[in-house]
């Protein structure tokens, strides 16, 4: 389980680096700080149960977050 905690970090990473060349700074931070958790995690040789808890919460912390997001801040555009 602590590998898979590692290639979310690997892929978190690849985006990154993808939305820093593309000159999306804010997201590029998000995902650098989600790439340093990640891979952090991967290293703490946690428990399988233990690991499974802590995605639960990312899970339902971005899904309150994205909800949120999409709900009051962002604006529609209708093809314009």
């Amino acid at each position: 389980m602590d590998r898979m905690y590692r290639v979310l970090g690997f892929w978190t990473g690849i985006f990154t680096v993808m939305f820093y060349i593309g000159d999306m700074i804010s997201a590029s931070i998000l995902f650098l700080v989600q790439t340093v958790f990640f891979i952090g995690l991967g290293y703490l040789n946690l428990s399988e149960r233990m690991y499974m808890y802590i995605f639960g919460a990312y899970c339902t912390i971005f899904f309150i977050g994205f909800t949120y997001y999409t709900t009051f801040l962002l604006v529609p555009s209708f093809g314009h």
